[in-house]
């Protein structure tokens, strides 16, 4: 079996590269961004919206992991003209080629549990009918999971998609809280939460939830929706409660809430548990003292290379 994932190169979708490895599945990696992780992958260096490429780089490929996306919702809303073009025509473009491939097992998108922000009620699942949403982000998301649907019923390309719970780990995007908490911590600044903090979210830990990516290839999960959240209820409160515990004394400071913040649902994951026979396996504490640890790495890294750099440039 040969895997496409786009967005290789990102986040979660560098995560799923590894797992794809780790089972055996030769893999290519479609994303804009330069190779950084792995050498042992094929990698298309282009754009979702250019559809050739796309076309192109889908040859030789049985199954389709479309991660690529505009994922934070500070860039959505500050760009929403090319967030809308990368997330809903740039899923179009995919699933075209897929459909002009004429020989794909399967496109499985990765979407998010924000789909939920405007659903009416606080216990949801994959059955739920989607409220309209309020958020362009959401809308984008919501966009592309109706078009892999209509793709699979007109078309009958199979299709899976996931609903991810707020993922973090190592490789985590610089904007999102826990990064940010984080980098924030070890500059002895405080961390600053929007509202009371009462938000909550069931984050996942980015390799429990890579993991689900490649359960998702069984095939009872065709034509399925799948919401891969962790276990845990966790504030935002709590997130810097977390960072506070595991790296000593940091002040916590509290600021006006955020307009269209999503505060919170209790979102079942159990279709999931029974159907793939996934469970996250890493509690939130232990993932953010992995992700600490990464980042501390990191920065030992980056200072070993400018050192490094710094000398060469006085020879």
């Amino acid at each position: 079996m040969k895997a496409l994932v786009t967005g290789g190169e990102g986040f979660i979708g560098s995560h799923v590269v590894d797992k794809l490895i780790d089972k055996g599945i030769d893999v290519r990696v479609f994303d804009l961004a330069i190779p950084t992780y792995r050498k042992d992958t094929e990698n298309y260096q282009a754009s979702l919206l250019d559809f050739d490429a796309l076309r192109f780089a889908i040859s030789g490929i049985d199954v389709i992991f479309h991660l690529g996306a505009i994922a934070d919702v500070k860039d959505v809303l500050e760009d929403p003209h090319y967030s809308e073009a990368i997330n809903v025509r740039g899923t179009i473009n995919v699933l075209e080629a897929a459909r002009k491939h004429g020989n794909i097992k399967r496109v499985i998108y990765g979407s998010t549990d924000w789909v939920y922000s405007d659903t009416k009620g606080q216990v949801l699942d994959e059955d739920s009918s989607l409220g309209a949403p309020s958020h362009l982000y959401t809308a984008t998301k919501i966009a592309g999971e109706y078009y892999c649907q209509c793709y699979s019923k007109l078309y009958q390309l199979p299709v899976t998609i996931l609903r991810y719970g707020i993922p973090y780990g190592p490789r985590a995007r610089e904007g999102a809280v826990i990064p940010i908490f984080v980098k924030r911590a070890l500059n002895g600044e405080p961390l600053t939460i929007a509202g009371d903090g009462s938000q909550y979210r069931r984050f996942v830990y980015v390799e429990d939830l890579a993991e689900g990516n490649v359960l998702a290839l069984k095939e009872v999960a065709i034509n399925k929706i799948y919401n891969l959240e962790g276990t845990e209820k966790i504030s935002i409160k709590q997130v810097a409660e977390t960072i506070q515990k595991i790296l000593g004394k940091v002040e916590i400071k509290y600021t006006e809430a955020r307009p269209g913040d999503f505060s919170g649902k209790e979102i079942l994951a159990t279709r999931a548990k029974e159907e793939l026979g996934w469970v996250p396996r890493i509690s939130f504490e232990e993932g953010v003292r992995r992700y600490i640890q990464w980042y501390k790495e990191r920065l030992k890294n980056t200072e070993a290379e400018w050192s490094k750099l710094n000398k060469i440039l006085k020879q």
